[in-house]
Order: C-alpha cells, then structure tokens, then sequence
C-alpha cells in the first residue's frame, strides 16, 4: 500500500482517478477547494489542488511462463491534461513533475506546494539530453567514428538488373552471420569470394545444391597484424581495391563483375525477370498466380547462355632492398570439402574437365600449381589473376576465358560504372566522405534493382531481400530526387503488378502496411514527376487499393474500439508477430490515401474530395486513439527533473512495452527497445498524423532520445527511427546531425560504404538503411515545406568554410529541376539558384550558416536576411536568384 499527493498549480475542475494492477482505496482533497468521491473528484475554485490517493499495488512482479504481470499503473482521467505514472516510480526526491500540464507527483508525506517543487527542481539547473546535444560543437564523422563501432561489412559486385552477383570478404574480416557459414566459421582464415543469387547464396549440384564459398589467400597467412585496407574504385564505383602490407611485399588487389565475353555495355546487359528476381530475395510472397507465372518464366529461361564472372587482380609488389618471396593460394571450393581437380596445364579449376569453376593467370601464363611462393626483385611485381563463373563453364568456354585480358575489362567495367553515373543530378559537397557515399549509394542501390532491360518492371530489392512497399520507398525516392524518373517508376510497378485481385499489396513476410506505404510512394513519385499520363494509366489499381484500405477500416469501425482503435488497421507491421492496431500501420495508410487524393486531383476531382475527406477521417481517428494512449500511458522522467507523456506502438498497450506497464517479453532484434522505437508512433509525425511542432512531438522526440536512444540514434535497425526528418523540420541542426553522422558512423564499411542491416552485423548491402541515409542527406541540402524550398537546411556549417563550395546540379524537388551553387570566399557567401520557372517555389529560404556563427552585415541580390534563422527569404521567387551575404 502506498499514499502519494497529486499536486496542481491549478486544479481541473474534474477529473477520476484509475488505478491498472492494483486497487485505489481512497482518493480526498488534501489541500485546496474541491470534493472527492469514489474514484472522481471536483474542484470548486481555480486556484492550486492537492489530492492524496491511496493505492495498493500489485503485491508480486511476478508471472507465469516467464513474464511478469506489469506494474501498478495510475491514470488521472477526464480531465483537461490527462496522464498516467507507475506508483513506484513516485519518490520524494525526485518527484513527478509535468511543467507542460502544471502538476506533480510526489509521497504522501511530502507538503511541498507545486511552486516549491518547482523551484527546488529549476534549482538544479539539469538538462535534457537533446538540450545537451544543443550546447556542444555541431557533430561530425570524426567525432562520430571515435565514439562508435567500426564495422567491416561484405561488399557486394554485380553487373545491375542481373541476380548472379558476387559477395567478396576479406580475411579476419566479419562475415554475414545471416546463415551458417559453409566451415563454421573457418572462412575467416581465409579470402573468399561466394556466388549468389540475390538473397540466396547460388547452389552446386556437386554440393548436392547447396552453397559454395570459393576460398583463396595472398601473403604468408594470418598473423599478429592486419595491414588491411579497402577503398572503391575512385571512391564510388563497385570495383574494389584491396590493400595488404606483409612486411616488405604489399598485395595490391582489384576486382569487378561484368559480362563472360560480351562488351560490359548497358545494352548487353540483359538482367533478370522481376518474378524470377523476386523469388530469390528473403521473405517473398506469391498468390497462387504469379507462382505459376515464376515457375512458367523458369522453365522457359533454361539455360541462361553466358554467365556473370568475377575478375581479381592481385599484384606483389617488393618495396623492400632484397629479394623476398610472395605466396598464393588459388580458389578452392568450400575450402576443399567439395572434390574437385586443378589442372596445372590451363590453369583451370575444376568439378570435372568440362565443369570449371575458374581460370588462373600467374604472370599472364597459366597458373601451374594450386599454391606457390614467387621470388620478386626489389622495385619488381609479380600478378595473380583469377577469372570466377557465377556458375562453372566448359572447357572451351574456359579457353575463352582465360584469354582475355584483365586491364581491357577493367577499363570496360570503369566506363560502365562511370556512364551510370553521369546521366542525372550532380552534387558536389567540401566533404568528400559524404559526396562519395552518394555516388556509391546510387550505384550500390542501382545495381539490385533487378529486372530485364531496357525496360519493363524492377524489384527494388532491399540486400537479401526482396522489395517490400515501406523498405524500398526511400531507394525509390532517391532515385527520383537524383532525375532517375524511370527507374523509379520500373520500381514503383512491382507493386502494382504484383497487387492482389482484391486491392491489397503484400510482399514480404506476412508484412501489412504495404498497400499504404506503396500508394505514398507513388505519391511521391507524382510529386517528383507530375506524370499524370501514368497516374490515369494506373488509376485501376489505385483505386482498387483504396477500396481495400476503405474496408479493412470500415470493418475497425466498432464502438468496443472507441479511443482504442477504433477505423484504425490491424496487422503484423514487421517481423514480430504483432497483429495490432499499430500507429505505423494505420499511419502509412493515411499519408497513402492523402497522396492518392493528390494524384486524382486533376483526373476526378470530385473522387478525389472523397478520398480526400476519408483520408481526414482516418487521421482523426488516428488521432483520437493516439491522445488516448498517450493519456494512459506513464510519464517518463527527463534529464532536466521534467516528466513527459509516452506512447505505445498500438491502441492494445499501456506505454512503451519496453517498461512492461502490462508485463510481457519484448526483447528483438538486439534491442529491449527495438518495437518502441523504430516501429512506434514516432513515425505518426513523419506520417502527418502529428505537426512537428506541436506539444505531442516535443514528447515523442524527447522521451525516445532518453530512453531509446543512444549518441540521437535508435538501436538495432536504426534507420527505421524518422526522427531525423523531424528534427529538420522543426530547425533543429544540431541534434540532426549528431543523428545523422552516428548512425553511419557504426552502421556503414567506413571503407566501401556498404551497409549492415544491424549493429549487431546481420544482412549486408542493405539498401534500405543506405537508402535513408542518401534520403537524409537529401534532407539536409533540401527539403519541401508547403510552396515553399528549403535550401541546405541541415547542412554542418564547417561546409561553408573559406574556400569551400557545395553544388547541386539538376537535383530534383516536388518543384521540379534546380541548381544551387554556393561558394565561402573573401568573407562573404555567395549563392545562385536557378529552378524550373514553371514549377518553381513561390518562396526560397536559403540558409547560409557562418562558420563561426556570425551574423551578416549586409545582404546583396534581393530577398531578407533572418539572422536567427541564418537564412535569405525570397518571396515571390521568379525562379533565379543570386544572392551575397557579407560579414565583418
């Protein structure tokens, strides 16, 4: 039992009391004007109020099958500012206290008035962690790279569009723990190179159709030092240089994929069928149709003709004064276990001697022996090369094969690459880290977009798994932002190819929320594009998904549901199985029904007031069973002695499952956390369920930096927390960027920018993760907000620099092409901007920080000057501008 005082700066006129896990035995009005009864009190006057509550608490944490109960759990209902705390939570020392609602909580014996426990908290002078984050230097890779984990991650090679791709790890490196690895972990004795098939790691009938891992090594072995180096071919492109220092011999390798013969040309890449690609990514789903249609496609591809190889390069160099040998080992299958042959005569590798596996070069004659040491010159070099099949080829193909020459293709492979990123927007930035992860990004994004060429439908594949409509919407959208309108309109196709008779669109294991996360990001498209020919094309399916949506509410809409969840959706979200009436779910459905509204505007406007008017509902409702929850859900305490609100993933829980309100086991994925945090109503705000601004978000992005976050990033899969958009939204730089540089910091190859799903090193290439990343740094330079373009609103100011320039070159925005260059010289920053005339934005806000954080004295070239904003407002924009801020 336990006596605690509710104390008021000024009463609400009513109010009750509701105790969850315990009983309330009393409840009086222990100082103030007002009468208590039962569980419900009244306030006769408006001046300060204090109830004293009596509670017996759950008498044992206690559960069966390894759950506790819950915790005894107080709500202080139908009143103006409804709230909720855990009776043990309450403590004298540090009591409740809730400035926003003007209220604390606090023991019984306690007589302190709300204005002395506010003073004596203020008296403290605490901070909260994002206040903190808002006194320190802005954030950068440097400070961010000394604080997090360093993490090495597979890379990934492929041509684009085709599945048969390449994985490469180096030794002593971390290898994907996803599946068994073929040695138990053995590989990491070695280098190793591993055909896949998209998610699948590609089968072997001599390993009765399981995976194969070709093994080989290059120096004297494993040893006390690393001496290790990776980097991408100019920074950006899918060919990969590897370093390693063995002394005075340094291995210098290179390695790509392209083509068996042909000419690495984009028109001789063929690709994949998007239902062939689909079934071999993790997680897919077919409806009985289109698995019949996959198993058509495959019987009619047979053999696939030429192959897919991996080329590797590795030359020893002797920078040392004597002579001094270097040692090589060839490719070897699954290290041995799987027989095989070598031929020292061709220098071939073999199943049998017409199923080879690979071709080998030791000076450009074939390779004799499996394993020799070399004897090299000081100042000399000695060149190992290995040709490796995606699948093993004939003899004679095998003669082709290692008759070609490696720098010809090497210099193919680059021009390949290069072309790629030629076409579309350019942006230039003072740092080249984060410039070379966008040019890699798109690469890595681009090349598993699988799907036949030239044209037709792609799988905007995530990593190992296939497209799903909430995952592959920021891959989508970057490639529409970076003027790749038709690849991301290929993308958008799969899932409208792959929609249901019924309307609902579904992927990936078991998720529900795709139907609405797809219908937005076609909205998004639409606003990149305004391709209404396609939108009317496509309009069928549209509105056949909205329909669906429609009645998966209607059948939510149950008075047992009322502030509960009531029109809301229910479904499995991710990978927990969680059929709830989640805030995520329902809230991808509302931006998808307010895109779609968008979309039909100018096809059928009065259809489109309907879906218009039915997305508000859905909102409202939303919004309804969120301030419920928020109401019922406890306080958490911050780190400036304040108390804020909290939230639930769904309608069904009291408050963030990870402090059990309601018992429960709900560690996943890494992480206590992981449900809380990257799967809760913090995406209602970047959903447009919630404004920035408002009183909700401050709570939402305050309780999660405190509990759940860790440096501003969420753990486990932390790209699933949108609380970076938020933080630029609302103007707030600084805690943006420490998000933005620790997130990458431990999630990224700091050396290849390829990224893990998970910081505890699950699933490489994951381009969902990569693909935030790219979208955030697209925030950064520029976002949208109403008519108006918000230009480099989140950019580090140490970029403004003397000296320094940022350009964006065709770079595309809801208002259509723009170019921004901006240029630090002389003591004054300069700017031009140039967008489509046509489509522009009626307003500019261009934000120039100083480098030191000056003011400007004066401004040249039109608009106004907001000095706290650090910004130049152009009202009225024609379209170009060019603009000068000068300081002293």
């Amino acid at each position: 039992m336990k006596s605690i005082n509710i104390v008021w700066i000024k009463g609400p006129a009513e109010g009750r009391i509701e105790v969850m896990n315990g009983s309330l035995l009393k409840v009086r009005v222990k100082s103030g004007d007002g009468h208590a009864e039962g569980e419900s009190w009244n306030s006769t006057g408006d001046g300060p109020l204090t109830l004293e509550l009596t509670i017996d608490m759950l008498p044992s944490n206690g559960g069966t099958g390894g759950e506790s109960k819950g915790k005894t759990l107080v709500s202080v209902v139908d009143c103006l500012h409804p709230f909720s705390f855990f009776i043990e939570d309450v403590h004298t020392a540090y009591p409740i206290y809730i400035p926003e609602f003007g209220v604390a909580v606090t023991a019984a014996e306690d007589l302190r008035s709300y204005e002395e426990l506010q003073a004596d908290i203020e008296r403290r002078r605490l901070r909260t962690n994002l206040q903190k984050i808002a006194d320190e230097p802005e954030e950068s890779f440097e400070a961010a790279s000394a604080a997090t984990k360093n993490q090495p991650c597979p890379i990934w090679q492929g041509i684009g569009r085709d599945t048969r791709i390449f994985e490469f790890q180096v030794r002593g490196r971390p290898s994907n723990n996803f599946w068994s690895p073929p040695l138990g972990g053995s590989e990491l004795q070695w280098d190793w190179v591993q055909p896949r098939q998209h998610g699948k790691e590609a089968g072997l009938p001599e390993n009765d159709g399981r995976p194969v891992r070709y093994y080989y090594m290059t120096g004297r072995g494993m040893g006390c030092t690393d001496g290790i180096s990776r980097r991408l071919e100019d920074g950006v492109l899918p060919i990969l240089h590897t370093t390693i220092e063995d002394d005075e011999i340094v291995y210098k390798a290179v390695s790509f994929v392209s083509c068996e013969t042909r000419a690495l040309v984009k028109e001789n890449v063929d690709g994949t069928h998007y239902l062939i690609a689909d079934g071999q990514g993790f997680g897919h789903m077919f409806t009985e149709a289109q698995a019949l249609e996959r198993e058509r496609l495959l019987q009619e591809k047979g053999e696939q003709g030429e192959t897919t190889v991996y080329y590797c390069q590795i030359t020893a160099e002797n920078t040392g004064a004597v002579p001094r040998y270097a040692w090589f080992k060839n490719i070897i299958p699954n290290g041995g276990l799987i027989p095989y042959s070598f031929d020292g005569t061709a220098g071939f590798g073999q199943y049998n001697p017409d199923r080879v596996f690979g071709v080998s070069k030791l000076n450009g004659k074939p390779l004799h022996a499996e394993e020799t040491a070399v004897l090299i010159m000081p100042g000399e070099r000695a060149s190992f090369e290995f040709y490796l099949p995606h699948e093993p080829i004939s003899h004679e193909r095998a003669l082709k094969l290692i008759g070609q020459d490696f720098q010809a293709r090497h210099e193919e492979c680059r021009a390949f690459w290069k072309g790629k990123l030629s076409g579309g927007a350019q942006i230039r930035l003072p740092e080249p880290r984060i410039e070379e992860m966008l040019q890699a990004g798109l690469l890595h994004t681009d090349m598993i977009f699988y799907g036949n060429e030239p044209q037709g439908t792609l799988v905007p594949a995530i990593g190992i798994y296939t497209a799903i409509g909430s995952e592959s919407s920021p891959i989508i959208q970057f490639m529409n932002a970076m003027g790749r309108d038709d690849t991301a309109k290929r993308g958008l196709s799969f899932f409208l190819d792959k929609q249901h008779e019924n309307g609902f669109m579904q992927n990936f294991g078991g998720y529900m929320l795709e139907t609405g996360a797809a219908l937005w990001c076609i909205g998004e498209y639409y606003r990149y594009t305004r391709d209404a020919d396609w939108i009317r094309e496509i309009a069928p399916k549209l509105l056949k998904a909205y329909e669906y949506l429609m009645n998966w509410r209607k059948r939510n809409e149950t008075e047992s549901l009322r502030g509960r969840g009531y029109g809301m959706l229910e479904g499995k979200t991710a990978d927990p199985e969680d059929p709830f009436h989640s805030f995520m779910l329902s809230g991808y459905a509302y931006i998808g029904l307010s895109r779609l509204a968008e979309m039909m505007a100018d096809i059928d406007a009065g259809l489109a007031g309907q879906i218009r008017g039915d997305a508000e509902g859905l909102k409202a409702d939303i919004r309804t069973s969120f301030d419920e929850a928020a109401s019922r859900s406890p306080v958490v305490p911050l780190g400036d002695g304040t108390w804020v609100p909290t939230a639930p993933p769904w309608t069904e829980h009291r408050g963030p499952l990870s402090l059990y309100a309601e018992g429960g086991n709900w560690y996943t994925h890494g992480s206590f956390m992981s449900r809380d945090s990257i799967l809760g109503p913090m995406y209602l705000i970047f959903q447009e369920v919630i404004d920035p601004r408002e009183q909700a978000a401050d709570h939402l992005l305050n309780y999660h930096n405190e509990l759940m976050y860790t440096r501003n990033v969420a753990f486990s899969q932390p790209y699933y927390s949108m609380h970076p958009w938020v933080h630029l939204k609302r103007g707030e730089v600084k805690p943006f960027l420490k998000a933005y540089y620790n997130t990458f910091a431990g999630l990224a190859d700091r050396e290849t920018y390829t990224f893990w799903e998970h910081y505890y090193q699950v699933s490489p290439h994951k381009t969902h993760e990569e693909g935030w990343f790219l979208m955030q740094t697209r925030w950064m330079l520029y976002m949208e907000e109403g008519s108006a373009l918000k230009l480099l609103p989140g950019i580090p100011r140490k970029w403004l620099e003397q000296g320094k320039r940022i350009e964006l070159q065709d770079v595309c925005s809801y208002f259509g092409a723009f170019t921004l260059r901006v240029t630090s010289e002389g003591g004054r920053l300069s700017a031009s901007i140039v967008c489509d005339p046509k489509r522009g934005p009626e307003t500019v806000l261009l934000r120039l920080p100083h480098p030191e954080g000056k003011r400007a004295s004066r401004l040249s070239g039109g608009g106004v000057y907001l000095p706290e904003e650090e910004c130049v407002r152009l009202d009225h924009f024609d379209g170009a501008a060019e603009v000068e801020l000068f300081f002293d």
